[in-house]
């Protein structure tokens, strides 16, 4: 992997929110509530790094994703990526913009057109952006499938004859066809069986190195964010409450709910388990509809105090850039 000398930003997003407003009426005219999917987050992306987003299903995780492509409109906040206003773009601009910022979606299943040949799939940025057309265009699909594993006559064929191992190398020379800056991992691997997370995780590795990439990897699987990534964010019920080098983190987890991620990644290693001993997490993810007050994982933390339901812990630098935000352990 890369090493993880960086000094350059390439993305910076500030107090980043997110809420879904629930309404009601018989022309859904009366909004009675907000479903807050992102609330308020801020990190900071180097180029030719990857940063690591984890967190339980339903933290806005992927809602963060969809918010950086632009896919999905901001409430409030604001991403500059290599220092413009990526929000102030027109949908002109925004297009052009694209061919820097590109996403690869978690089920290659679902995210591949049925009705297009693999060649149409994968040239289709090239031919939308005027980048390459006719027999330019065929031999730069055909470069495209080889950089990723896969041979230049599966370009005539059709998704459905492929693994799903194979559908998602598709989609990544689909997100590599215009030459990219930033690529968005949505839970590239979360679809495929284990020994195919390995190749295409290893793939990743291959490209970032070869094309001096940077990667937004989101996944709930600490294991393999720890083998891909540089540092990483957690994030809990749209907020984000931990943020620091993958060593660090792995290390000296400060929040109690990194510390409970931690604790469930399964050690290949029985003589390593001994000592480690299983947190279990108490009740369910509260509602985003109506989050807890304070620190929203107090309804769920072993060492909560009077505070974390009272107030919200800020988000402390402990240097390094090891930051978290907790009033026992942080405080």
């Amino acid at each position: 992997m890369m090493g993880a000398t960086h000094t350059e930003s390439l993305l910076s997003v500030t107090d980043l929110v997110k809420h879904y407003p629930i309404t009601k009426g018989i022309i859904r005219e009366r909004q009675v509530g907000a479903v807050r999917a992102v609330d308020g987050i801020s990190f900071d992306l180097q180029k030719g790094e990857t940063l690591g987003l984890v967190g339980e299903s339903g933290c806005g995780k992927s809602t963060t994703g969809r918010l950086l492509m632009r896919l999905e409109q901001p409430t409030s906040g604001a991403i500059r990526f290599e220092g413009d206003d990526w929000l102030s773009l027109s949908r002109k601009d925004l297009r052009k913009a694209r061919k820097d910022m590109q996403i690869v979606f978690q089920d290659p299943f679902s995210s591949l057109n049925p009705r297009m040949t693999v060649g149409e799939i994968v040239g289709e940025p090239l031919l939308v952006h005027g980048a390459a057309k006719g027999a330019d265009l065929e031999q730069k699909t055909a470069k495209l499938l080889e950089v990723v594993g896969l041979d230049e006559s599966h370009a005539r064929r059709y998704p459905h004859e492929f693994s799903g191992g194979q559908r998602q190398r598709i989609g990544v020379a689909r997100a590599l066809a215009l030459n990219p800056r930033l690529i968005i991992l949505d839970e590239p691997v979360s679809a495929l069986d284990v020994s195919v997370q390995a190749q295409v995780i290893n793939l990743l590795q291959d490209l970032q190195r070869d094309f001096g990439l940077t990667y937004l990897f989101i996944a709930h699987d600490l294991a393999v964010v720890r083998h891909i990534s540089n540092r990483v964010a957690v994030m809990y019920l749209g907020k984000i409450v931990e943020l620091a080098g993958k060593a660090e983190l792995y290390a000296n987890p400060m929040h109690p709910y990194t510390e409970a991620l931690l604790s469930a990644v399964p050690i290949p290693n029985p003589k390593a388990r001994g000592t480690r001993t299983r947190i279990l997490l108490e009740g369910d993810v509260p509602s985003p509809v109506r989050p807890p007050s304070g620190c929203r994982f107090h309804t769920r933390c072993r060492i909560a105090k009077d505070i974390c339901s009272q107030q919200e812990p800020p988000f402390v630098d402990f240097g390094s850039g090891h930051k978290c935000a907790c009033w026992v352990k942080c405080g």
